[in-house]
């Protein structure tokens, strides 16, 4: 039973890998396997008549996502309290990072929700084919470095217990 099931899955990626191959070659996206290893696509069901919607829209949870968890560190009212002890790794040069990707992922926040409201095949693919670009060359290296500070391998760069967080 479980080799069947594992055949229903590789057959129902494999599906997926079709219908996004011909919108591949029709847009110039990515290659699948990348676009995957950044956003986890290969979970959209292939039964719709628009993939490149639900590609966006999964791409989107995952900017959403991103943009809380700035939000929580530059505004961290409501932040869980070990969060705290963690912020103070981060100084005013990682705010000025934190500050500008908020800002980049809001204004990508706004185009999906042109996007919801009007639908397009093309401004779908140019969208997908920007944030790809964006997120692989830019967010994604930002977002690491701020993740290395705050994990548990930076206590070097731990701030003394006197001084307030970014600085």
């Amino acid at each position: 039973m479980i080799g069947k099931e594992i055949d229903k899955d590789s057959c129902t990626l494999d599906s997926l890998k079709g219908a996004y191959e011909e919108f591949r070659k029709k847009y110039d996206l990515p290659e699948f396997y990348e676009l995957n290893k950044l956003f986890d696509i290969e979970d959209i069901d292939v039964d719709t008549d628009f993939l490149l919607r639900r590609i966006r829209r999964i791409i989107a949870e995952r900017i959403t996502g991103y943009s809380r968890f700035v939000d929580i560190i530059l505004n961290p009212s409501n932040a869980p309290v070990f969060f705290f002890k963690l912020l103070k790794k981060l100084d005013s040069k990682d705010k000025d990072v934190l500050s500008r990707m908020y800002e980049i992922l809001g204004n990508i926040e706004i185009e999906i929700l042109s996007l919801d409201l009007d639908y397009s095949e093309e401004k779908e693919s140019i969208f997908i084919k920007k944030i790809y670009k964006l997120f692989d060359k830019e967010i994604r290296m930002s977002f690491l470095g701020i993740v290395k500070k705050l994990g548990n391998g930076e206590d070097i760069l731990k701030k003394d217990n006197n001084s307030s967080y970014f600085g």
